[in-house]
């Protein structure tokens, strides 16, 4: 669960329960939700976590992680999008470097569902139920704010609920294009580390024994001696799949200061990692639907000069 700063109180008076302290000291907060942050670990007595029905005492400290509220229903913003693919049923969008796809903390407008609103006016009348989060009508996927590339969006409840099933069959074929520190020792391979949350910075992913299970295949395209531009495939859709496995391979993505250098080089202002081509049944017609996404014009530049040194 996402939350704020801790919210520390302390104990004035004894109470026979945790649960009812805190309805008269949180009156904004229902008892149920309470139990439920008790419950999930998001209330701490002196450090420790404790059961709803525990009792009080005076001088305790009491801390309560509360949980970020939810942003208020996105509104349509005129911003240019790059269709490539729409019919009534899903679109696909070239998603551009920086655009963020959802709104959330932080990112409350300018983003691809804002965009999305005001060229397709439908997609307000997907209900919650059918949406992965409130403020997601219709994201099917996502691709982190610095990735480039194709992006599905369903239109419909139905067209929603069967590219899920695909994407949870591992159906759809995602392949992405990667600009990368180094080479790998081996042309092509399999990288199959599993992925969890960084336990010193949570924000961030990290090969960990205790992870859900990631499998990413690569393919050397073209080697430019200090970097290599690889073809990626995955099985999985991980947090950052790509990012982390590629830093595990010692081969991070040019760009990635999160998770590989922290300068960039090229004159990158991005990390070059664009969502290239997607290969995926249609949801009403099972016709077989493949698409392929450009690199921008900056990313071409930067392909175009390393290729020209080689030559050189």
């Amino acid at each position: 669960m996402s939350s704020i700063q801790p919210l520390q109180l302390q104990v004035d008076q004894p109470a026979p329960r945790l649960d009812q302290w805190l309805a008269q000291a949180l009156p904004q907060l229902s008892r149920s939700q309470l139990q439920k942050l008790i419950r999930q670990g998001q209330v701490l007595v002196a450090g420790q976590t404790v059961r709803p029905s525990s009792a009080v005492q005076p001088g305790e400290v009491i801390t309560v992680y509360l949980p970020t509220p939810e942003p208020d229903a996105p509104q349509p913003e005129t911003t240019p999008l790059a269709v490539i693919y729409e019919d009534d049923d899903l679109v696909v969008i070239n998603k551009p470097a920086g655009m963020v796809v959802h709104p959330a903390h932080g990112h409350e407008s300018g983003t691809l569902v804002n965009a999305l609103l005001a060229r397709y006016p439908d997609l307000a009348a997907l209900s919650e139920s059918e949406t992965d989060s409130s403020g997601r009508p219709g994201i099917v996927h996502r691709l982190d704010r610095d990735t480039s590339g194709l992006i599905m969006v369903a239109r419909t409840p139905p067209a929603l609920r069967r590219l899920q099933q695909q994407f949870k069959a591992r159906t759809i074929e995602k392949t992405y294009l990667a600009l990368v520190f180094g080479r790998p020792e081996a042309p092509e391979g399999i990288i199959e580390v599993p992925l969890g949350r960084d336990p010193r910075f949570r924000q961030k992913m990290a090969p960990r024994a205790d992870g859900k299970p990631a499998r990413t295949h690569y393919r050397v395209l073209e080697d430019f001696e200090q970097y290599s531009l690889l073809e990626i495939g995955l099985e999985t859709g991980r947090t950052h799949q790509i990012r982390v496995h590629l830093a595990w391979l010692k081969c991070p993505v040019v760009g990635d200061t999160v998770y590989g250098r922290k300068k960039n080089v090229l004159g990158l202002k991005r990390q070059f990692l664009h969502a290239w081509r997607l290969r995926f049944q249609h949801p009403r017609t099972g016709e077989t639907i493949e698409l392929e996404a450009p690199l921008d014009a900056h990313l071409q530049a930067v392909l175009g000069y390393l290729r020209r040194q080689v030559v050189c």
